[in-house]
């Protein structure tokens, strides 16, 4: 089974593992989620739909307890942003050192550094509701050295946000019988909306390019 299949299918899937596993799906819900926000390579792993699928499958009592998901789940994003902070952190004092070099020059830091100081906040708790820029964000908030207590703060309250919004809505909708017939056209639909606000930075910024004569 491709990862799209099991995207489009998560329902499916996660009811299987509920079955499988019992009460280890929190952990392996756990690993997901701490995955695919603690690591730059994993940027493709389900985010927004499994937290609102888990919901949906909490509210049909089929093996899920909705408090207990949001709990193990905004831990496991918050773990997840601290880890990916930490190793930009120190990926950017350990390469980012020759003032000669055209990539690794730490002048590219400073002026990141100086977004993070004015936007940093904004940027870590927007960032969590943007697949694939919520995995980047965080790794790039410890390259340009934001305030280790700031970005905590941030982090937690943009954690909490994301988690409890979109399990919750599961929950409370997801008992819904046009949305429980239709929940892989949901889950696509999810998937889709959150991704408009990269297509649309992209296209505008590819607009905005200056026009060769």
């Amino acid at each position: 089974m491709n990862l799209l299949d099991i995207v489009l299918h998560l329902d499916v899937k996660l009811l299987e593992l509920v079955a499988e596993y019992g009460v280890w799906i929190y952990a392996i819900l756990f690993a997901i989620i701490f995955s695919e926000t603690g690591f730059i390579v994993t940027p493709f792993l389900p985010g927004d739909s499994l937290l609102f699928v888990a919901g949906a499958i909490a509210a049909a009592g089929q093996g899920l307890n909705v408090h207990i998901v949001f709990i193990v789940l905004a831990i496991a994003a918050v773990l997840g942003n601290t880890v990916n902070y930490a190793i930009g952190r120190w990926l950017g004092k350990h390469f980012f050192t020759d003032r000669g070099s055209r990539w690794l020059n730490p002048k590219h830091l400073d002026k990141a550094h100086e977004f993070y100081e004015r936007h940093g906040g904004k940027a870590v708790v927007i960032s969590r509701f943007l697949p694939i820029v919520r995995t980047y964000v965080p790794f790039v908030a410890g390259m340009a050295a934001m305030g280790t207590k700031e970005f905590t703060i941030y982090n937690v309250v943009g954690a909490v946000l994301w988690t409890a919004s979109l399990a919750y809505a599961g929950f409370f909708f997801g008992n819904i019988p046009w949305i429980r017939g239709n929940l892989t056209a949901i889950i696509v639909g999810i998937v889709v909306v959150s991704l408009l606000p990269l297509v649309y930075a992209f296209l505008k910024a590819r607009m905005r390019k200056p026009t060769s004569v």
